[in-house]
């Protein structure tokens, strides 16, 4: 699941485009599968969206159009692979919706399969035992 936070203002085709860039970095670079697509995506007013423009700041300051991605992951990754996919979503976020990469922030959380039910109540851990 990924919970997407800009500045208010972009249009629903620049937020589709940023949610599709999104997804197909996680399932080119990031082994998540193709129907595994979950995004909430939150605009908030300038005073709401608090971000330092210059803290670890590759390549020039932060603009108004700062994404802050906090993505909740069930099955722990490489840091080889964490890598693989920051300089993938950059590349295509860059290309649609047209974000520098200086403006990308992403922070990943892991849970373990009993954190999550994927829908009916039942514990995800529960489905994927039954699927082994």
């Amino acid at each position: 699941m990924s919970r997407i936070s800009l500045l208010k203002g972009k249009s629903p085709e620049y937020l589709a485009a940023l949610s599709a860039s999104l997804h197909r970095a996680m399932v080119e670079a990031f082994n998540v599968p193709a129907k595994d697509r979950f995004h909430v995506i939150h605009q908030h007013e300038p005073h709401e969206l608090v971000f330092d423009r210059d803290y670890e700041s590759e390549g020039g300051p932060r603009s108004d159009d700062f994404v802050l991605i906090a993505i909740t992951i069930g099955k722990p990754r490489t840091v080889e692979l964490k890598q693989g996919f920051y300089r993938r979503l950059v590349e295509l976020l860059a290309d649609a919706p047209g974000l520098r990469p200086v403006d990308v922030m992403v922070v990943i959380s892991s849970t373990s399969g009993e954190d999550w039910s994927f829908s009916g109540g039942v514990p995800a851990a529960s489905l994927l035992g039954a699927q082994r």
